[in-house]
Order: C-alpha cells, then structure tokens, then sequence
C-alpha cells in the first residue's frame, strides 16, 4: 500500500501547469445554478471526518448576517447569473440564528432554498421549527433542507457522528415529515457496500419511516465519497476531457459560487466552490463579478470528488 505522506508528491503546485508540464485544466462558470452560502463552521457536533473541521469550537468562517446574505442577492439580479436555487451550508446552519431570516429574503425573492443540516436540537429549537413552518406554510417545496445521514444504519451513522446521532436525526425528519417540508438525503459511500446496496438500505429505511425521498434518485438521495486529500489521484489536464468523454459544464464550479466571511474579515468573500473553504487560492473576491473569473482544477478534490467522482452538492 503507498504511504499517504507521499501521496500526490509535487502535484497540485502550479495554478497553471501539472507535475508533468501539461496545461492543467481550467472551468469557466458557464451555467450558475447555484450560489451558496456557509452559515459558519460552528456545529453542534465533531464529526470524525468532516471535510470543513465544523465543532462546537471551530469559528474559522463566522456567521453570516442576513443584510450580508441579501447584498449578494442584489448582485445575483444585477449581473444576471441565471441562479435559481440558494444553498446554506455549514458548520450546522441552524446554530446561525439568523437562518430563518437568510432563508426568508431567499425565497421572498423568488429563488428555491436548500439548507444542509443534521437536523439535530438546533433545528428542532422552538423558534426555529416555527419558523420553518411558516416558510413551508408560505412557499411549499421550494424549501428543502438536505439531512446529513451518512448511512442508513445507526451503526454506521454513529460511528462517524457520535452515539445517539441517528435517532435524534430521525427524530428531526421525522417533525419535518410530519409538517410537510421538503427533504433530501446526504450520506457517504465508504462502507464498504456497493452504491446499489447503500440505496437499498435507505430505501427500506425511508419506506419504514414515511419519508417522501427518492433513495434511487441521485438528487434526492447524494451519496458523497470520502474527501481525502492525501489519496493518490491525477492531475486534470486540458486533454482529459476528451479522454473521460466529460465537459467541464459539468463540473460544480462551473455552475455555483460559496459565500462565506473568515474570522477578521472585514467582509465576505466569494470561493471557487463548497469543499475548499481554506484554500486562499480558491479566493476569487469579495463579489460576484469577481467570482467570474475560470476556476483552475489546482486541488486533489478536483480530481477526485469533482471530475472522477462527479458529484455536486446541488442537485
């Protein structure tokens, strides 16, 4: 087996060219579907291998404020991205207490909301569940919140997040089940079964519990790889489009932007996409016409989580 520490041994150096000196490939923002925003990476709960390090201490990226959130609704009308859904991400965005607020200007502006979330005792919070059930009372399924439910068994499920954090989980689902709110799944794919039996287990699990989820459908029910920068993966380059029969439209940066404000800032800050909440390189600015610019695939998530593995956090 190779030694994780030498794993992609002078990869991923330069913005431009990969170790073997071909031009690395770049990803236009072509199609913005989605622009999301990362509530801050305080949570609740220390997951063992979370992508973004959220637990109830790490306050890197701090809260968002809905008047933030909302200067960067106006910019989406003014450059005319075409986005139709807002994303909130975390840390758990229920431990933002201006979530419901973020929510409402969102859909008061017409655009469809997912918001990430454990579904745990921050959303079940009183003033909380009142306020998303006046949003689904006012907008119906354009809400969605995705639930992070990395398997279908409390084993596996606690394993990574903690005993008990599958019941209180279904606990929550179980509330929004009954006020009619709109979910999805999010879970991973790195226990050892194959896609086919993963979506089998939520099947029975969703049909056992009345959820209304597509566990076959790959927009209902995500299943996300683990994101390991230290696995051995290639380098993307101009050619490989062509090798993978792939476009780089399909690819998340092409299609969405993060918002989030690091602590100290003076203000927000516009990322290439949803995993690279650290890398500076993957800073575009401070707006949207700035986050513009073509994304270079300079990261091992590129190549692994985006390319090869195809996946995206919208759905």
């Amino acid at each position: 087996m190779k030694d994780a520490t030498f794993a992609n041994l002078g990869k991923f150096q330069d913005p431009l060219v990969t170790a073997k000196g071909e031009t690395r490939a770049t990803v236009a923002l072509t199609n913005p579907q989605t622009l999301w925003f990362n509530t801050g990476t305080l949570c609740n709960i220390e997951c063992v291998n979370c992508y973004i390090l959220s637990s109830p201490k790490n306050d890197q990226l701090v809260y968002l404020t809905a008047d933030e959130v909302e200067t960067y609704l106006v910019q989406l009308e003014e450059r005319d991205w075409g986005v139709t859904e807002i994303g909130f991400t975390g840390g758990e965005p229920f431990m933002n207490p201006a979530m419901i607020d973020m929510a409402r200007r969102s859909l008061a502006r017409g655009y469809k909301v997912l918001i990430l979330t454990n579904a745990m005792l921050p959303m079940m919070r009183k003033s909380v569940r009142a306020g998303l059930a006046d949003l689904q009372a006012e907008y119906g399924d354009k809400l969605t919140l995705r639930i992070s439910l990395d398997h279908w068994s409390s084993e596996h499920h606690d394993t990574e997040r903690g005993k008990g954090a599958f019941e209180k989980s279904l606990t929550g689902m179980r509330w929004l089940r009954d006020t009619g709110i709109a979910m999805d799944v999010a879970g991973r794919t790195v226990w050892g079964e194959t896609e086919v039996e993963g979506r089998e287990g939520y099947a029975r699990l969703f049909a056992k519990e009345g959820f209304d989820i597509d566990a076959m459908n790959p927009g209902q029910t995500v299943l996300f790889p683990e994101m390991d920068a230290q696995v051995e993966v290639p380098e993307i380059t101009t050619e490989c489009w062509g090798i993978l029969n792939k476009s780089p439209n399909d690819v998340m940066c092409a299609s969405s932007r993060m918002v989030v404000k690091r602590k100290g800032a003076d203000s927000p800050a516009v990322l290439a996409c949803t995993l690279l909440a650290y890398e500076e390189q993957f800073e575009l600015g401070t707006t949207l016409e700035e986050a513009e610019k073509p994304v270079a695939l300079n990261h091992p998530h590129c190549a692994k989580f985006c390319v090869l593995g195809g996946a995206s956090c919208s759905a």
